[in-house]
């Protein structure tokens, strides 16, 4: 809880200034800090159940903090006009950094309602009668300062952790994108609280140019509802998006193209485990790069789909892809598949053309068209899926050639 804390000095100028105490409530206070101290530790420990649940390090930062808001009240008090920025410093500076992570918002503010209460009841122990109004007045005016300062420190902290966060998620992208070993990877991914081992998907896009850390916040959210875990990077112009256990199909990854800038928004095929992130991730990327080459691909789309456009941007994946899922299926096959597509693709997409060329009755042609539909997931009747056939024919006799 380190940063350093401005306090609202507009609130503080519209209030009434308390006059100085008495030398002798000051002196009377100084002798009860070890009281006041004892008491706000035990009385925490017995109204509040989460602070008795805290590992023994965070109770004792928070008891050091405890003991430090009600010394550093008692120098305020001397000079209560002051009210400076290192009142609330002197208060947080105690604490490490990691406790904004363990310990709430609203649990810090319980803890300083507990101190308040605490000072409040020895308030007559303390005071003289016609003093002790004035003391409770400070108790409250100073507690409000120390909640202000409160809530700067956690929005501090989480300010500085989503950055710290956002460059641990961009090393992890980065790991992923250049293959680092098994065991670096697990390491780098377990930092950021990446749980997940199975069904990783990732999203390559291009920003949306202007507020960056609005898009990355918005992305995060619209993950968290539909994955396990989930990391955002943003290297250059683009994005990459990574999701684990993902909840929905394909076609639901639509739901993510409004958070992406104009352009090519490929997905990659599903990584069974964290060792197959760097292939999967490799083949939308290079998707990614190759996906202007069809202008009207749909947005996303898959980069098992821009098979075509990424070998001829010099993907050696995709090569091979197009020729052990779709060649080597066709040539194994048999029945006279590979030479029947090959004539129907050659002969402008013609039944009754590929029927005489082959002499065979078109029915023949038909039926065979439909295996290969069967054998391979692409159907040669339509365009686009002829367009990948194609393209397997050319790459596979290439290889056999080769």
């Amino acid at each position: 809880m380190s940063p350093q804390v401005e306090p609202t000095s507009s609130v503080r100028s519209r209030a009434v200034r308390l006059p100085k105490p008495t030398p002798e409530t000051i002196r009377r206070l100084k002798s009860h800090l070890g009281v006041l101290s004892t008491t706000a530790l035990k009385y925490l420990d017995q109204s509040l159940p989460w602070y008795r649940s805290l590992e023994p390090a965070e109770r004792a930062a928070l008891g050091l903090v405890a003991q430090k808001g009600i010394s550093t009240f008692v120098s305020w008090y001397e000079e209560p006009e002051s009210t400076p920025a290192w009142v609330m410093n002197d208060v947080f500076g105690a604490a490490p950094t990691e406790l904004t992570r363990s310990i709430s918002l609203q649990k810090a503010l319980a803890l300083l309602r507990t101190i308040v209460e605490v000072v409040e009841s020895q308030v007559p122990d303390i005071a003289a009668e016609n003093e002790q109004a004035q003391l409770r007045e400070a108790v409250l005016r100073y507690s409000r300062e120390v909640a202000f300062a409160a809530a700067d420190v956690y929005a501090r902290a989480a300010e500085t952790r989503g950055a710290w966060d956002s460059r641990l998620e961009a090393h992890v992208v980065d790991a992923v994108l250049h293959g680092e070993s098994q065991d670096s990877l697990s390491s780098r991914i377990a930092a950021i609280g990446w749980k997940s081992q199975k069904n990783i998907r990732i999203m390559v896009g291009t920003t949306p140019g202007s507020n960056s850390v609005t898009f990355v916040a918005a992305l995060r959210r619209m993950a968290l509802r539909y994955s396990s875990d989930s990391l955002v990077g943003v290297l250059g112009e683009r994005a990459i998006l990574m999701l684990s256990d993902t909840k929905f199909e394909e076609a639901d990854l639509s739901r993510f193209a409004r958070f992406f800038g104009p352009g090519p928004l490929v997905y990659s095929p599903v990584a069974a485990t964290v060792k197959d992130m760097h292939t999967a991730a490799s083949a939308a990327v290079a998707g990614y790069a190759a996906a202007k080459a069809w202008p009207q691909a749909p947005a996303p789309v898959g980069a098992d789909d821009l098979w075509p456009e990424r070998v001829f941007n010099g993907d050696p994946m995709a090569r091979t892809a197009l020729i052990e899922r779709v060649y080597l299926p066709l040539l194994h096959a048999g029945n006279g598949l590979l030479e029947t597509l090959s004539s129907y693709l050659s002969l402008g997409h013609s039944l009754e053309g590929t029927a005489r060329a082959l002499f065979v009755h078109a029915n023949t042609v038909r039926y065979r068209l439909k295996r290969v539909s069967e054998v391979t997931g692409w159907d040669p009747l339509v365009p686009r899926d002829a367009f990948v056939l194609q393209t397997a024919l050319v790459v596979g006799r290439l290889a056999e050639a080769n």
